[in-house]
């Protein structure tokens, strides 16, 4: 067995070096700007199994080096965002990778969502300019899908998105998308991301275009999700919970004290000794 990490805690080399079925791949902010770790998971055990620095193809790379070529042929489907530098990753050392890599619907939606954003500001600027109020103050309604939005805010959004307003148009594009993971079957997922691109492509609005052009480039690896079902929500609540640690000890001045109180609390760590 590998040492424990760093001043005898609880590190990497308690966990057993076998690799996932499911593997979950996601970066978390460890500081001020773009400072990162790359954060890997196990997506049915719910635990963090690799933590690297940065988000770097070299980060993602340093995880899979640890394996055999035949353990790494068990994993079945890695659930990432669309940073291509992870995706590099996966295709350099797993076969099929593109068969197995799933965009996660969390980070998909929340790049639409940043587009709906982007074409309210927009709209927002110009209609003030003439004196027209009609989307102040509504920046976070039209984060909200249409079942969260709280009943308080219901009767406004429903006179917004009822509107001709750009972002009106913006949001229902966006929220057709999410229709996309309801599916049963990868052809009928792929005849309405075909409509929807349509739609969202002769919008006439550029950041929503953009954004769907993105998805477009990234298309395999929506339709992927047919093939495995996965998501990043595990992630993503691990996410929460490395953030609470964070939080917890008042943010951490010695990156490695950080990573090993990741692996104590959220690594699924053998922490007592075994019987000879």
């Amino acid at each position: 067995m590998a040492p424990d990490g760093p001043c005898g805690h609880p590190g990497p080399g308690r966990q057993p070096l076998s690799v996932p079925t499911l593997v979950g791949v996601d970066e978390k902010a460890a500081g001020r700007g773009q400072d990162y770790i790359t954060v890997v998971s196990d997506l049915d055990a719910g635990t963090v199994k690799y933590i690297a620095d940065e988000r770097r193809q070299a980060s993602l790379d340093g995880y899979f080096e640890k394996f055999t070529a035949a353990q790494l042929g068990g994993v079945q489907a890695v659930a990432m965002d669309m940073w291509e530098p992870f995706a590099a990753s996966v295709r350099t050392h797993l076969t099929d990778a593109d068969d197995k890599i799933v965009f996660d619907r969390y980070h998909l939606m929340g790049y639409l969502t940043k587009a709906v954003d982007t074409v309210r500001k927009q709209e927002n600027r110009a209609l003030f300019a003439t004196g027209d109020n009609s989307l102040a103050g509504s920046k976070y309604l039209w984060l909200y899908s249409a079942e969260n939005l709280p009943a308080r805010h219901q009767d406004r959004f429903a006179a917004l998105r009822a509107s001709d307003l750009k972002t009106a148009r913006a949001w229902a594009i966006k929220e057709s998308l999410r229709h996309f993971w309801s599916y049963k079957r990868r052809g009928w997922g792929a005849k309405h991301f075909a409509r929807w691109y349509f739609w969202a492509t002769h919008c006439r609005l550029n950041p929503i275009i953009d954004a769907a052009k993105t998805l477009k480039r990234h298309e395999a690896g929506l339709l992927s999700y047919f093939a495995h079902r996965i998501t990043n929500a595990g992630a993503e609540g691990l996410n929460s919970r490395i953030q609470a640690i964070k939080v917890s000890a008042r943010g951490y001045r010695n990156r490695e004290h950080f990573k090993t109180a990741i692996y104590f609390h959220l690594g699924g760590l053998q922490l007592y000794p075994t019987e000879p």
